[in-house]
């Protein structure tokens, strides 16, 4: 590894050592982009991610002064994982920044699709530290961009995360809209209408979590409207049957009802813990009603 550090230490100073000579101006930057990328790659192997990171940096950089814009954008893609693979905090801020100078190169020459990949793993990276606000600003953004170039089933995945999100910061309208939105698609398509009852329970679940009895026994109708086999589903079954429990205020009821669907198809950590919020908001409810008798 030592040796592979010295090696691109010395591609390194050769390739700084042609960029302040004279000469013909792309020739150096070119002579020295060689130089850059045989660092970066001694850099990678020797796993000194830190040193890779800087140097493709310093190629991307070369790359715009010859006008390749494909090929910065990469340099600043490989700039971004190398600082991903170091483990220290401080460098996530570089991955973010590095990912955004691919993007807005991506975007100057065409390549939509490349932006919005990399949009996606910049919301990943707000995804893993938890700030769900800046992850939703950049799942939208690689949303609309997949959307845009009819990439239907990554521009699906981006808003399905969206919502996940804005439920968890209870938002719960806006999940809502995508969920439905998304089992409307799903159902003209033959591979994807088997996952409409999902969306449609997410969406549920996410209308139960707004308390408003109205609009919960109004989602169920829709929901059918949409889909008339919902109701044949043990996911409406379980809505319906949640709903009722709310209607009564009846905190036992909604528990067993619970219960009962996840002995059979086990609840995911995002669903328990919105269920969880319904509760919790039932049990104050039935306590202020124990508080007035």
């Amino acid at each position: 590894m030592s040796d592979q550090i010295a090696k691109g230490e010395d591609f390194e100073r050769k390739a700084e050592k042609k960029l302040n000579s004279w000469g013909i101006f792309g020739s150096k930057h070119e002579d020295a982009a060689e130089l850059f990328e045989k660092a970066g790659n001694c850099f990678k192997l020797a796993k000194s991610w830190d040193q890779a990171g800087a140097v493709y940096i310093k190629l991307a950089n070369c790359h715009l002064k010859l006008d390749s814009k494909h090929e910065a954008a990469n340099a600043y893609a490989d700039a971004a994982h190398c600082y991903k693979k170091t483990n220290i905090k401080a460098r996530f801020a570089e991955s973010i920044n590095c990912l955004e100078q691919a993007v807005n190169q991506f975007l100057e020459i065409g390549r939509l699709n490349m932006s919005a990949r990399y949009y996606k793993e910049i919301a990943e990276l707000y995804e893993a530290e938890q700030n769900f606000e800046q992850a939703i600003v950049y799942f939208e953004k690689a949303a609309d961009l997949f959307q845009s170039e009819d990439v239907t089933t990554s521009a699906n995945q981006c808003k399905q995360k969206i919502a996940q999100f804005a439920a968890q910061l209870e938002q719960y309208q806006k999940s809502i809209d995508i969920y439905e939105e998304i089992a409307r698609q799903s159902l003209s398509n033959h591979l994807l209408k088997y996952g409409v009852k999902g969306h449609l329970l997410n969406a549920g679940i996410c209308q139960l979590c707004k308390g408003d009895e109205v609009a919960i026994s109004n989602a169920l109708d829709r929901f059918q409207e949409l889909d008339p086999t919902f109701s044949g589903t043990r996911e409406y079954k379980l809505l319906a049957d949640l709903a009722a429990a709310i209607d009564d205020e009846d905190v036992a009821k909604f528990t067993d009802a619970v219960k009962e669907y996840d002995s059979m198809t086990q609840l995911d950590a995002w669903k328990t813990s919105l269920l969880l919020r319904v509760k919790e908001s039932l049990k104050a409810k039935e306590l202020e009603e124990d508080d007035l008798t």
